[in-house]
């Protein structure tokens, strides 16, 4: 089990739920949220992330908005998530959100960190990669990252995307892979959102192998 802490951030300060190893940490990992906040779910994969050996910290950017917001998956409070992430200026507080998080791991003893997120937060994850100085990114389905696509990764970058996800055409997984010859981009027979198994779209399969390759990349470059 984790705790909730207080995240000084540039954008202001917000809550955090951290997650400790029971040994030395191998290094520290930001966990991004969906559109849902820091519900039930980004709180078990920020634990199983310190199970890992990491120290894992999950920033509650909704907090910007109001806090305690955590959502469920219904259409509604899918609109209601878009709604928060669509906020002017809210993807850059995020950013800055991340870079608070780094440090507050760093602060805490890791000496490398790496970043990785889902759905909205693999977007947040991309642009940690091509803004910030992570040790390594690893996101999954970010929307938005075609968006930025002409912006350039600067740390070892892995994202992943699923075949069947109508909110995210190949074309566009594609055109990244010709953009971005040196980011590792892996695609799964799956739709999006299936690394969340409290989602009708949770795929075993497709969240296994992709959580083993990010333990694969930030076994080498985090610790």
């Amino acid at each position: 089990m984790g705790e909730d802490i207080r995240l000084k951030s540039a954008a202001g300060e917000i809550g955090a739920y951290l997650a400790k190893p029971a040994g030395t940490a191998k290094g520290g990992i930001v966990v991004i949220q969906e559109i849902f906040g820091v519900n039930q779910h980004i709180r078990k994969v920020t634990d199983f992330f310190a199970s890992q050996g990491y120290l894992a910290l999950a920033p509650c950017f909704f907090d910007h908005i109001r806090t305690g917001i955590e959502l469920g998956y219904s259409p509604d409070t899918i609109a209601e998530g878009r709604g928060y992430v669509m906020t002017p200026g809210f993807t850059d507080k995020s950013v800055q959100d991340v870079d608070a998080a780094m440090q507050e791991l760093k602060s805490r003893g890791a000496k490398k960190v790496g970043v990785t997120g889902y759905c909205w937060g693999g977007t947040i994850s991309w642009l940690a990669a091509t803004r910030l100085k992570p040790d390594a990114v690893s996101g999954y389905y970010g929307g938005g990252i075609h968006g930025a696509k002409n912006e350039k990764p600067t740390v070892p970058t892995q994202l992943h995307f699923g075949d069947k996800d109508m909110h995210i055409p190949m074309t566009h997984v594609n055109e990244l892979r010709q953009l971005h010859p040196n980011v590792q981009i892996f695609d799964y027979p799956a739709d999006h959102g299936f690394h969340c198994d409290e989602r009708g779209s949770w795929d075993a399969a497709a969240s296994k192998q992709a959580m083993a390759r990010t333990l694969e990349h930030f076994a080498k470059y985090v610790g």
